[in-house]
C-alpha cells in the first residue's frame, strides 16, 4: 500500500471536514431559506391593498391579459428548483425528501448571488409523464424552471419535453449549467497551455447528464467532435456500441465522436489526450495517476465528481497534470455551476426569455472566462471564484443580450441596462442578508 505524506494526510483531513460541520449547521438553522415580504406593511390596514378588497384590481387586469402577471406579481423574479431526488450529487437515488437540503441550498444561492427568488420543490412522482405534468401545471406561478438532480436518461427526455411545451425558460442545471462553467474554465486553461479548442484531443469520462451536454457545447464552441472520446461505465463510446442505439442522446455521440473508433475503458479513453473532463463516479481512485501520466505532456485535468473528485488534485499534479480543476471550493480552480446559473437566470428573467439556448450558455461561458483573464490567469486561477460577485451581473448582461439577438426575448433592453438592473438586484439581495445578520434575526453560527 502506498504511504501518504504528512501533507497529503493534512489535505485529506481538510477535504473530509465540511460534511460533519454541515450536518451540525443544518440542524442549528433548521433549513436555509424562508419567505419574506417585499412590500411595505406597517399595520393590518395595509392589507386592504395587498389582500382583499384591493387585490381584486390586479386580479381583474391579469384575467384580461395573463402576461400582466409579470407586472403585478412576483412572477417576474421567481423560479422553481424542481427535483425528484433520483440523482442527488454523487449520492444517487436518495428520494425527494433527502434531496430537499440540496434544493434549499440551490435556492439560497439563486437569491444571494443572483437576486432571484427560488422555491425548492421536491416531487414524489411515479413516472416521467407525471413529473412533466406537474411542472407544466406550475407554469402560471413561475418565471422559469430550474431542473435539478434527475437521473439519466430520464433527464434528457424531461428537459426536451418541457422546453418544447412550456412558454417560460426551463433548463437542467446539471446539463447546461455544468457545460457553461466547464467551457469557461477550459477556455482559459487552453489559453495558459497555448492550445486551441479545435486542435486538442479531449477525454470525457462519464456520460451522464453533464458530459453529454458538455460534448454538444464543446462542439458548438469549436471543438472537433472526432477528437473527443467519451467513456461511460461500460467503456468507450464508438460505432460498435449497439447497446446504445436505443439511447438517442448517447447514440448521437457514438456516431459523431471518436473518429479513430477507439475502444476500451477509461485508461484507453485518456491515453494521449490533451484534456480530461471527468464527471463520473466519486473517488478517489476512480482515475489512477498512471492514466494521467499516459496523457499528452502537461495535460489539463478537470476532476469534477461530487462530493469527492475522481482523483485528489495533488495526486494528479504529481502525475504530470499542468492544470487541475475540481468541483470543490476548498481546492483551486473550482468549476462550479454557481458561477453560471445565478447570472444566466437573472439575464433570462430580465429580458423575459422564453427559453435558455445553448448559445446563451456559450455567451455566459465566454464572459466568465473573460472575467478571469482580466484579473490575470495562473495555473491555480483559470476561473473566477464564487466570491467574485461582480461576475454575475456581467453574465446576466451577456445572456440577456444573446437572447435578444436570437429573438427569444419578450423585452428588449440594452446590455448596459441589463447589467445595471442585474447589479442592483444582486446588491439588494446581499444587503438584505447583511441587515438580517446585523439585527440578529439571523443568528450567528453556533460555536461547537
Amino acid at each position: 500500500m502506498k504511504k501518504t505524506s504528512a501533507r497529503e494526510r493534512a489535505l485529506l483531513a481538510r477535504a473530509l471536514a465540511p460534511e460533519k460541520e454541515s450536518l451540525r449547521l443544518h440542524e442549528f438553522y433548521r433549513g436555509k431559506i424562508e419567505i419574506a415580504p417585499r412590500c411595505w406593511v406597517s399595520s393590518l390596514a395595509d392589507f386592504s391593498h395587498w389582500y382583499t378588497p384591493g387585490v381584486a384590481a390586479p386580479c381583474r387586469e391579469i384575467a384580461r391579459d395573463p402576461e400582466l402577471s409579470y407586472r403585478y406579481t412576483s412572477r417576474w423574479n421567481t423560479i422553481a428548483v424542481v427535483s425528484d431526488g433520483s440523482r442527488v450529487l454523487g449520492l444517487g437515488d436518495i428520494g425527494p425528501e433527502a434531496g430537499l437540503p440540496v434544493m434549499e441550498g440551490k435556492a439560497l444561492l439563486f437569491k444571494y448571488l443572483g437576486g432571484v427568488d427560488a422555491v425548492p420543490l421536491c416531487l414524489k412522482v411515479s413516472n416521467d409523464e407525471e413529473f412533466i405534468g406537474v411542472v407544466k401545471a406550475l407554469e402560471p406561478t413561475f418565471g422559469g424552471i430550474n431542473l435539478e438532480d434527475i437521473s439519466q436518461p430520464r433527464c434528457f427526455k424531461i428537459l426536451e419535453r418541457l422546453r418544447a411545451e412550456c412558454s417560460i425558460p426551463v433548463w437542467h442545471d446539471d446539463q447546461q449549467g455544468t457545460a457553461a462553467v466547464t467551457l469557461a474554465g477550459l477556455i482559459n486553461a487552453l489559453e495558459l497551455s497555448g492550445k486551441k479548442l479545435g486542435a486538442v484531443d479531449i477525454a470525457l469520462i462519464g456520460a451522464g447528464a453533464a458530459n453529454v451536454r458538455i460534448f454538444h457545447i464543446l462542439v458548438q464552441a469549436g471543438a472537433s467532435p472526432g477528437r473527443i472520446v467519451v467513456c461511460d461505465s461500460r467503456g468507450v463510446l464508438n460505432r460498435r456500441r449497439k447497446d446504445l442505439e436505443g439511447h438517442p442522446w448517447k447514440w448521437q455521440i457514438c456516431r459523431e465522436s471518436n473518429s479513430s473508433n477507439r475502444r476500451g475503458g477509461i485508461a484507453e479513453a485518456m491515453e494521449g489526450a490533451d484534456v480530461l473532463i471527468a464527471l463520473s463516479r466519486p473517488g478517489p481512485g476512480t482515475i489512477k495517476p498512471e492514466w494521467i501520466t499516459a496523457m499528452a505532456p502537461e495535460p489539463v485535468c478537470f476532476l469534477c465528481a461530487n462530493p469527492t473528485p475522481e482523483l485528489w488534485p495533488w495526486e494528479a499534479e504529481a502525475a504530470g497534470a499542468k492544470i487541475v480543476a475540481t468541483g470543490r471550493s476548498d481546492f483551486p480552480n473550482q468549476v462550479n455551476n454557481s458561477l453560471g446559473f445565478p447570472g444566466i437566470f437573472r439575464g433570462a428573467l430580465d429580458v423575459r426569455a422564453s427559453t435558455i439556448t445553448d448559445e446563451m450558455c456559450i455567451a455566459a461561458a465566454e464572459e466568465i472566462a473573460l472575467c478571469a483573464r482580466e484579473r490575470g490567469l495562473r495555473r491555480d486561477y483559470i476561473i473566477p471564484s464564487m466570491e467574485e460577485w461582480e461576475v454575475h451581473p456581467r453574465v446576466a448582461a451577456a445572456v440577456g443580450a444573446r437572447a435578444i439577438e436570437q429573438g427569444v426575448a419578450a423585452v428588449s433592453l440594452s446590455s448596459r441596462r441589463i447589467y445595471q438592473r442585474a447589479r442592483e438586484l444582486m446588491e439588494e439581495a446581499r444587503r438584505r442578508n447583511q441587515v438580517l445578520r446585523d439585527s440578529g434575526l439571523i443568528k450567528p453560527k453556533k460555536a461547537k
